[in-house]
């Protein structure tokens, strides 16, 4: 993972990447508690939405073209988007309470702002 040196190398050098993984480890520890009717429903989702940012930054950072990379990204923006609504609707379903709901979503408007950024810097 890590050259002897310590330093990251490929999609684990860039920021967005790394804030991205973050809050998918995030939103997997706040759908734990989630009740186990919402398992194959909110749950399933959310992890879905919050794995598909870091996880289309990755590929996007593996193509060649420049077209490729703003196609992943942007998917990934699209994933965060979805994510913020099912965020916003687990807390008033009150499966989280207004701290995680909180945590979860600057978590998310830091990743929109360094993923918007990224994506600027390809145009």
């Amino acid at each position: 993972m890590e050259q002897e040196t310590g330093k990251k190398l490929g999609y684990r050098s860039l920021i967005v990447w790394e804030k991205a993984h973050e809050l998918a480890i995030k939103t997997y520890q706040a759908t734990k508690t989630f009740p186990k009717d919402e398992l194959f429903g909110l749950v399933s989702q959310m992890r879905r939405c919050a794995v598909s940012v870091p996880a289309n930054v990755v590929e996007g950072y593996s193509r060649r073209s420049v077209k490729e990379k703003l196609n992943f990204y942007n998917i990934a923006n699209g994933s965060l988007s979805e994510l913020e609504y099912y965020i916003d609707l687990a807390f008033e379903l009150k499966y989280v309470d207004e701290e995680i709901h909180n945590n979860l979503i600057v978590a998310r408007a830091d990743v929109g702002r360094l993923l918007n950024g990224f994506i600027k810097s390809f145009k």
